[in-house]
């Protein structure tokens, strides 16, 4: 028997360590070769890790949500011959889960079973000496602590007793510990409404948390059903949620954001789309608004270069893209994913459609290639129906444009002296003001709002 040490692998260029978030495995089971054993996160790609090899996990080196540099070693296997490697010392660095322990131990010919609880922890049970018999006194003991626990626990019943109203006489002075009374003071009790069950009606711990526990004399019974929620669930926050987290803190903590909210009627450019699908929905990708907002992007970002680009605030670099690279906020089980439409300007509105399309359900089903998460220059982001009024986008850094589409409504519109229906939208855009100017950013809302209102010159060569 021998093991193999299967190491965090080299997963893209400039990558030095890289999240492990989410194992398939576990200590003790058996894998086949190229089964997969964990899922490691870098930047906004998961990579899935498989074995090298059959064998028996033997250790895991880090638990989920760790960080592991390029080449600390991932997982041992314990395989039929192979270089050997002794079990019980890990790599310097590599942090080992509880399990792994015991299966060093184990793998040292050390069982289990054979260890028993000690003062300092876990030793090997020695074989009973003959005199041990002789320690009947120890029977004995159990008196003395029977003895003392009456003491304590005898005034304890009063804890029980109600805890509300002056249960001491007016003007008459609590006791209580500092500790006691800081607790208190940041719960906001009055600690001569608490009941003391100490020595001279001294108030403990016990008595505060009674008093905080205990339901208001005048309180209503609860109805039936409706019993106090008290649990609390414990969510670790690890691989793309980590992620999310630490690009959007990072996005408000650097970027200086403003928004600018417009109106858009999009009567027509709805009327043009139901139009469009139905005639061509059979044979063609069913049209959203997206496509059309795209091409609207397309048609504006020429005269406004300053929005299709990406702010080095390091190097203190402005980088203006020709090609125009769309970035899809795109919800996910596992969270949000900005999928990149890649060289709209070269893309129709039914190509549009069709590759948005294919891009959400890929970063849906986990299936989305490193490449087409990264690398855009201006994102959509869209709530549909769920839209809201306003929104205010946070910025997809490097970025300094993002374009918030809001739910559409039916409202009177003043038209020609008369008040006619339309279907309205707010468009709701966020810009990094250390790149883009209030009256530039106005300016090119409007531009998307008058090529969205007159859907005609979407599909105009300039």
């Amino acid at each position: 028997m021998g093991f193999r040490i299967v190491k965090l692998p080299d997963i893209g260029e400039g990558v030095a360590e890289a999240e492990v978030s989410a194992w398939h495995v576990k200590v003790g089971d058996v894998v086949r070769e190229d089964q997969p054993l964990a899922d490691v996160m870098t930047d906004k790609a998961t990579v899935e890790i498989p074995s090298p090899v059959s064998g028996t996990v033997a250790a895991l080196g880090a638990e989920a949500g760790q960080m592991l540099a390029v080449g600390a070693e991932l997982v041992r296997l314990e395989i039929e011959g192979g270089e050997a490697a002794p079990a019980s010392t890990p790599d310097a660095g590599v942090a080992v889960a509880p399990e792994v322990a015991k299966a060093q131990d184990a793998a040292s010919g050390q069982s289990a079973a054979a260890l028993v609880p000690a003062a300092d922890g876990l030793e090997p049970a020695q074989p009973a000496p003959a005199p041990k018999p002789a320690a009947a006194p120890k029977p004995a003991e159990p008196p003395r602590p029977v003895a003392a626990k009456p003491a304590a626990p005898a005034p304890r019943p009063a804890a029980a007793a109600p805890s509300s109203g002056p249960p001491r006489p007016s003007g008459e002075k609590p006791v209580a510990s500092p500790a006691v009374r800081r607790r208190a003071l940041e719960a906001g009790i009055d600690l001569r409404q608490v009941r003391g069950t100490g020595p001279a009606g001294r108030i403990g711990h016990d008595d505060l948390d009674a008093f905080l526990n205990a339901p208001p004399e005048d309180a209503a019974p609860a109805p039936a059903g409706r019993a106090p929620r008290t649990g609390v669930e414990e969510i670790k926050v690890i691989g793309l949620r980590r992620r999310i987290a630490q690009r959007m803190a990072d996005a408000k903590r650097r970027v200086a954001h403003f928004s600018y909210v417009e109106e858009v009627d999009v009567t027509a450019v709805e009327e043009l789309r139901a139009a469009l699908n139905q005639r061509h929905g059979a044979s063609r990708p069913k049209l959203t608004l997206i496509p059309f907002l795209v091409q609207a992007l397309v048609r504006a970002l020429p005269d406004f270069p300053q929005m299709n680009a990406h702010y080095d605030d390091e190097a203190e670099v402005i980088h203006r893209h020709a090609g125009i690279h769309v970035g899809i906020a795109t919800q996910t089980p596992s969270g949000l994913m900005v999928p990149v439409l890649r060289h709209a300007e070269t893309r129709d509105v039914w190509n549009s459609a069709a590759e948005v399309r294919r891009l959400a359900e890929a970063a849906r089903n986990g299936l989305a290639a490193r490449d087409e998460l990264s690398g855009s220059t201006i994102t959509i982001t869209s709530l549909g129906a769920l839209g809201g009024i306003v929104t205010t986008p946070v910025i997809n850094r490097p970025e300094v444009a993002i374009i918030g589409v809001n739910k559409q409504v039916m409202r009177p519109l003043w038209r020609d002296g008369a008040f006619v229906p339309r279907l309205t939208m707010n468009l709701s855009a966020s810009f990094d003001h250390r790149v883009v100017d209030g009256y530039d950013a106005a300016l090119f809302v409007q531009a998307l709002k008058g090529l969205l209102e007159t859907p005609a010159t979407l599909f105009m060569e300039a």
